[in-house]
């Protein structure tokens, strides 16, 4: 699917601080849109209905899969994660740069649709350190963070299949890496010539 609006898929294991870096990347580029994902699980901490997830239960999400309403979904820790076909199309074709929080497979699947899509996977500075920041949110009991201790390993393993890594070390430099992709993106000739196709054409380029 070809449209003028980019889309950028952001992947990373929990704790990895991929929420804390696209809401500020969000609050920094007004021409970038998050897309709100569905989900199954509860809310945690201070998140709200229809800002950080639609919160909703496991038969209406098995509902939207069968009326197609997802792009892609996936299982993740024990809970359903979807990302909406509607809002999605509708950004893109309007020409708004769209970002994904995702899960790597729910990333790979995105893929598959959007070939100009833009995969970036958030690595964490070490194994303690992941730990240490699950522990310091507080959000979750022991053996929940030890299970997503667990399949961070499986998470990190896939970040070979994304274009581009950012490791979190020191917050400030990941979200600075985070802006320099997209603002990359934007400036190659084929998101160029999506996005600006007037001009193109104008210049006999097609």
């Amino acid at each position: 699917m070809e449209t003028p609006g980019n889309l950028f898929c952001v992947a990373a294991p929990s704790g990895t601080g991929k929420s804390s870096l696209v809401k500020a990347l969000l609050e920094l580029d007004s021409r970038l849109a998050v897309s709100v994902s569905h989900t199954t699980r509860r809310p945690r901490g201070q998140e709200v209905d229809g800002r950080e997830y639609w919160f909703i239960e496991e038969p209406a999400f098995r509902a939207k899969i069968d009326h197609g309403d997802f792009f892609e979904w996936a299982e993740v820790h024990g809970h359903l994660y979807g990302t909406s076909r509607k809002a999605i199309e509708e950004l893109l074709n309007r020409g708004q740069d769209v970002v994904l929080e995702i899960d790597w497979q729910g990333a790979l699947q995105i893929k598959t649709l959007f070939a100009h899509a833009v995969l970036i996977f958030i690595l964490p500075p070490g194994w303690g350190e992941l730990s240490q920041r699950l522990n310091r949110r507080g959000e979750d009991p022991a053996d929940v963070i030890a299970h997503r201790l667990h399949n961070a390993r499986t998470e990190v393993s896939q970040a070979r299949h994304f274009d581009f890594v950012i490791i979190n070390s020191l917050f400030e430099t990941a979200l600075f890496d985070l802006k320099t992709v997209v603002h990359s993106q934007r400036l190659k000739y084929a998101a160029q010539l999506r996005n600006r196709s007037q001009v193109f054409a104008a210049l006999g380029l097609v």
